[in-house]
C-alpha cells in the first residue's frame, strides 16, 4: 500500500508540473514540423520582410546569420530591449557584417502581431538595428526552426550550418550568442551550441490539424 501511495503521489506531482510548465512553451504549436538540427545545414526559407523585399537564407550564403524571435508585447523581450542588451548585440554584430534577422511569428489576433509599419516603428523606437525584420504570421518559419519562445536565438555560419540554438543569455553575465559568434569568428567550435531558451511562448495560430480534430 505504501508503494502504491508513493507512486500515486509522484504521478500527481508529475502531472502538476507538466500542467504548469508545458503551457509556457506549448500554448500554441507551429503549423509545420521543425527541421533545424545543430551541426547540419539550416533549413532554407524565403520570407518577405517589412519593406516588401524577399529574404532567402540561400542568398545570404557566405555570411553569418542570426535569427531572433521577437514579440514586442512579451515582458522578457521588453526587458532585454529596455536594458539595451539586444540592440547592443545587433549593433555589434551587424557592424561585422552579420545578417541579424528579427522574426515575428505572432499570428493575427495574438500578442505581438504587427503590421509591417508597426514593426518598423516599434524597432525604431526601441533603437533596434537588425539587418531585416521578417513577419511570419502563419508560423511557417518558426515551425521550420522549432522556435518556441521570444526570444529564441539561432546562429548560422557562412556555410549555412546551424551552430547555435537557444537563449540569448544566461540571464546574468554570459551572452550565448555573443560567445558563439566570437568563437566561430576565431575559428573555434562553439563551446555551448545548445541552451534552453526562456521567454514567452511564440504566439502561433491554431494548427490546421488541431482545428480539424476539434470539430
Amino acid at each position: 500500500m505504501k508503494k502504491s501511495a508513493v507512486l500515486a503521489s509522484l504521478l500527481l506531482v508529475a502531472g502538476l508540473v507538466g500542467f504548469l510548465v508545458l503551457p509556457r512553451y506549448l500554448a500554441s504549436a507551429p503549423p509545420v514540423e521543425a527541421q533545424a538540427s545543430l551541426g547540419k545545414p539550416a533549413p532554407d526559407f524565403q520570407v518577405v520582410d517589412v519593406t516588401g523585399e524577399p529574404v532567402a537564407l540561400s542568398a545570404l550564403s557566405g555570411k553569418y546569420v542570426v535569427l531572433e524571435w521577437w514579440n514586442h508585447g512579451c515582458p522578457f523581450v521588453q526587458a532585454l530591449y529596455q536594458d539595451g542588451k539586444m540592440q547592443a548585440q545587433q549593433r555589434a554584430w551587424t557592424g561585422r557584417d552579420v545578417q541579424w534577422l528579427v522574426v515575428c511569428s505572432s499570428a493575427p489576433g495574438k500578442q505581438g502581431h504587427v503590421t509591417p509599419e508597426e514593426a518598423i516603428r516599434l524597432q525604431t523606437e526601441a533603437g533596434g538595428v537588425p539587418t531585416r525584420i521578417l513577419l511570419d504570421p502563419q508560423g511557417v518559419l518558426g515551425g521550420l526552426y522549432g522556435a518556441r519562445t521570444t526570444p529564441h536565438m539561432f546562429v548560422i555560419d557562412p556555410q549555412g550550418v546551424l551552430i547555435y540554438a537557444g537563449a540569448i543569455d544566461d540571464r546574468a553575465s554570459k551572452n550565448y550568442v555573443e560567445q558563439a559568434l566570437n568563437e566561430a569568428f576565431e575559428g573555434r567550435p562553439v563551446s555551448e551550441p545548445l541552451t534552453v531558451p526562456y521567454g514567452c511562448s511564440v504566439k502561433y495560430g491554431a494548427n490546421p490539424d488541431e482545428t480539424r480534430r476539434s470539430k
